[in-house]
């Protein structure tokens, strides 16, 4: 069964990066800058409340973190304010997406 979510998941990140989504790492400022995914934009988790204006509605977002804690708060925030978001999980496994 949970190997449907991961599918399903799997799918709608591919389909995200094909809508030119924007990829937002939710971690610290010092773990973005020590090892980061080229083109993501940092918003520490903690800052999403008062930075999501930053991010493109008209865009699909995809979350990442370290783990994958703190990207599913984030995503949760991002999509009660009506963005279309998924949660990668953590950045090993968002790697493994592109």
């Amino acid at each position: 069964m949970f190997g449907l979510f991961k599918t399903k998941k799997k799918e709608i990140i591919q389909k995200y990066l094909a809508e030119n989504a924007q990829l937002l790492d939710v971690r610290t400022v010092s773990e973005f800058n020590g090892n980061h995914i080229e083109g993501s934009k940092n918003i520490p988790a903690q800052a999403i409340d008062q930075k999501m204006k930053n991010l493109d509605k008209n865009r699909p977002v995809i979350v990442y973190c370290a783990m994958g804690g703190r990207s599913n708060l984030a995503a949760s925030k991002l999509k009660s304010n009506g963005f279309k978001v998924v949660n990668a999980g953590g950045i090993n496994s968002m790697r493994k997406h592109l």
